[in-house]
């Protein structure tokens, strides 16, 4: 396992405001972790991924109504001192359309990002709210994933916007183009989403906030069988560290071709490691 260039879809290396939002004290209740620190050097971050094999990481800003909690040229700042280990994703502000589109193609043109990830919740808005939709046709002309969330929230904020139907249905329907990852599997709305994986092409599911031990059974068996090429491996670090997310991984009885995908391949296809 540690030989693998494994790539970790859903990851954060955290600002200070980040670590110490009070609406992460639920997530540190149920993990049982300790208070967070005042700050996480980068080398803790790289830590964590060479303890399990984890080659590259998708970092991912945050922006919600109050503004960046991760700010873009921040993650920017972490890509350029180690390009070889971590791929930027970009956050916008959805309550400024125009400026969330320009934002974006300033991330991906200059700042050679990746990808968009939207948290939702944080917004209360579901996926198909008409603030979305500009960044999505962005997405598209820009030959770039859109990354969501579905599933319960950990933090104590509604869960409904994501859920994966009939929100992320009415978007895949709308924009067949849009490549679009759900993060965090969906749980426990898991079967619906593994509907909209099989029924579109451009679906995708990563397992982030899990361990392999709390993969709900039918993603396990979709990830054995037919969807083998359409689930991404994911942590959520720094809620969940690299070597809690790889440990069991052999327990879940992969063979070496859905192995490699999973950890690999599929998100190398999906975010264009490899040609970037």
């Amino acid at each position: 396992m540690a030989q693998a260039r494994i790539i970790d879809a859903w990851m954060q290396h955290p600002t200070p405001e980040f670590l110490g939002h009070p609406m992460f004290e639920s997530l540190r209740r149920w993990t049982r972790s300790a208070a967070p620190p005042s700050e996480l050097p980068v080398e803790a971050t790289l830590e964590s991924m060479d303890a399990a094999g984890v080659g590259m990481g998708l970092l991912s800003a945050w922006w919600g109504p109050s503004g960046p909690l991760i700010p873009n040229d921040f993650v920017a700042g972490v890509v350029e001192k180690h390009p070889d280990r971590f791929r930027g994703v970009a956050a916008v502000d959805l309550a400024r359309p125009m400026d969330a589109v320009r934002e974006l193609r300033r991330c991906v043109g200059e700042l050679g990002f990746v990808a968009l990830r939207v948290v939702q919740w944080l917004w209360e808005l579901p996926p198909n709210d008409r603030r979305f939709y500009p960044l999505y046709a962005a997405c598209i002309d820009l030959g770039i994933p859109v990354c969501l969330q579905v599933g319960h929230t950990g933090p104590l904020r509604p869960s409904e916007p994501g859920r994966p139907i009939p929100y992320l249905d009415e978007v895949a329907l709308e924009f067949p183009e849009l490549v679009v990852v759900g993060g965090h599997i969906g749980y426990p709305w898991t079967d619906e989403m593994i509907s909209l994986a099989t029924k579109y092409p451009n679906v995708y599911i990563d397992t982030s906030a899990y361990v392999p031990k709390r993969y709900p059974r039918p993603l396990v068996e979709f990830l054995r069988a037919h969807g083998r090429r359409k689930v991404l491996f994911g942590t959520n670090f720094p809620m969940l560290l690299h070597p809690q997310c790889v440990g069991d991984l052999d327990a879940l009885g992969l063979d070496e071709e859905t192995t490699r995908c999973f950890l690999h391949e599929n998100a190398a296809r999906v975010f264009g490691i490899d040609s970037r």
